[in-house]
């Protein structure tokens, strides 16, 4: 039986598509993505931030060639194949500058924490509430997600997490962010609600350069979010979250 979620929009759009196409040239570095999704974006505004030559090959997690599948044993997008060697995590990037990491010690260990802490909190809230069905549900995972994204716009030290610098702490957030008006459009999330500056936060994060280039067509991604808003979608993400596991 076909799953529903195989039927997406084959390629980027917009934005995004515009950038696709200036990175289909041979390079050393594969970027294998799925144009809707947002744990690809991160990888993606990664490598725009940092000025890696890269080439862009789409791929549909549903359907898997057998190439993606040799370099990527989970099968799930986003993967990196450099000179045959791969990667396959979403926050797994190339050490190569200008560093998404604080150079100091401590630093750097306070932006991993709050890494953490968008994985482990915010963005497991941000798909509850995708996915919640009753207006209980929605209250309750709306009032965690505001809750989540509070504790992180306390942190905030500047225009980015660290400061001047933009940084992987806000690298994580920036889909999410992008993504908030499905929110609330449809499960009445308010970015004010939040406090504590998010707004800002939030704005910022959402008109970087490498986000705006990386995004694409509201109304085609509306067609991938209809299924979660249903709580129909069949991504290992959804299927976790119905079934109360940690997000893969």
């Amino acid at each position: 039986m076909a799953i529903p979620d195989e039927n997406i929009h084959p390629t980027a759009t917009g934005n995004a598509a515009k950038t696709v196409a200036e990175h289909q040239a041979k390079q050393d570095l594969v970027f294998y993505s799925g144009w809707f999704c947002p744990f690809n974006q991160r990888v993606w505004i990664s490598l725009e931030e940092k000025g890696i030559p890269y080439q862009y090959k789409e791929v549909n997690p549903y359907k898997k060639e057998k190439h993606f599948l040799d370099i990527n044993p989970k099968g799930l997008v986003p993967a990196i194949e450099y000179q045959g060697r791969a990667l396959y995590e979403s926050l797994a990037y190339p050490n190569h500058k200008p560093h998404l990491l604080p150079a100091d010690p401590f630093e750097r260990a306070r932006v991993r924490l709050w890494i953490d802490h968008t994985s482990k909190t915010i963005i497991p809230s941000w798909h509850r509430l995708l996915q919640a069905q009753s207006t209980e549900q929605q209250d309750a995972a709306r009032q965690e997600l505001y809750d989540a994204q509070r504790k992180l716009a306390q942190q905030v030290k500047g225009p980015y997490f660290t400061g001047n610098e933009f940084s992987l702490v806000d690298i994580a957030n920036a889909p999410w962010v992008a993504r908030e008006y499905i929110l609330a459009e449809h499960r009445g999330y308010d970015r004010a609600q939040v406090g504590d500056g998010w707004s800002e936060y939030a704005e910022r994060l959402a008109t970087r350069e490498s986000t705006i280039k990386t995004t694409n067509d509201a109304d085609k991604l509306q067609v991938i979010y209809n299924r979660y808003l249903r709580d129909e979608a069949q991504s290992e993400l959804a299927k976790a979250l119905r079934a109360g596991r940690p997000i893969p």
